[in-house]
């Protein structure tokens, strides 16, 4: 195959992959402005922004749990999986090997089956169901793939850095805020953006968690797949979806700013 056919089918899957991962989202959101209910295109109209904004108090509530359980379970997701990913890099201590094995479980285990572990944990020592056990929930899920992202930068990392600082007379907590954190920042914003997308969009494992007034939206979602979803959840989609890109934008630049100071 000479550079041109290689070129031209290089160029031909990439077109084609971003039509898979993109296209479903022009579908979203054409239909977001759709006048009728049915797959039918009837016209444009943003009544179902309007019924969004005016009339979906309980859709609210649930994107507020979901928005509070992401962001809350995504940070401290990340503050744990890297203070632990740098202790298994860079500290040796007893059982280390078993620890990182451990640590990695959730990421093998089926969704499904770590859901009903933790329905049981919470049985068992009679947690109630709410927001707080959904909140615990999805710390456990994230920590492994902070630890995987974190841990992966941590590889790369230039050793010499860190001795050269403690050669200079940094404390060990200078070293850590000055130079290991900066450095490893995009890393760090990459697990944030992972661990809150992944927890805002879990169904299996708050399905099982949990309880009356702790209801996602991708379980009110579920909710009303018996009745047919109704076009407002496309209009919100969409919302979603821009609020998504503004925030990786945001934390890019941010992750630039914390590199170059």
């Amino acid at each position: 195959m000479n550079h041109t056919k290689r070129g031209i089918f290089t160029t031909t899957m990439v077109i084609l992959t971003l039509l898979f991962f993109y296209l479903p989202m022009a579908v979203l959101l054409l239909y977001s402005f759709n006048s009728s209910k049915s797959m039918v295109i009837t016209g444009f109209s943003l009544k179902w922004y309007n019924e969004l904004f005016t009339n979906s108090p309980f859709l609210w509530k649930a994107v507020s749990n979901s928005l509070i359980i992401a962001v809350s379970s995504a940070f401290s997701a990340v503050l744990i999986g890297t203070l632990g990913a740098i202790g298994l890099r860079w500290y040796s201590f007893k059982l280390k090997n078993l620890f990182q094995i451990i640590s990695m479980l959730p990421l093998l285990l089926p969704e499904i089956i770590l859901g009903v572990a933790l329905l049981i944990f919470f049985s068992a020592f009679s947690f109630p169901q709410n927001l707080f056990t959904v909140y615990l929930s999805h710390i456990t899920f994230n920590i492994p793939f902070v630890l995987l992202i974190v841990m992966a930068r941590l590889e790369e990392f230039d050793s010499t850095l860190l001795e050269a600082a403690r050669d200079l007379g940094a404390r060990e907590i200078d070293v850590l805020m000055k130079i290991l954190i900066p450095l490893t920042m995009p890393a760090i914003i990459a697990a944030l953006l992972m661990s809150f997308t992944l927890s805002l969009e879990d169904f299996v494992i708050t399905f099982f968690i949990s309880g009356p007034g702790s209801t996602t939206l991708p379980i009110y979602i579920y909710s009303m797949i018996r009745f047919g979803v109704s076009p407002v959840i496309n209009a919100l989609s969409v919302l979603i979806v821009l609020a998504t890109i503004v925030l990786s934008l945001f934390l890019s630049k941010f992750s630039k700013y914390i590199i170059n100071h």
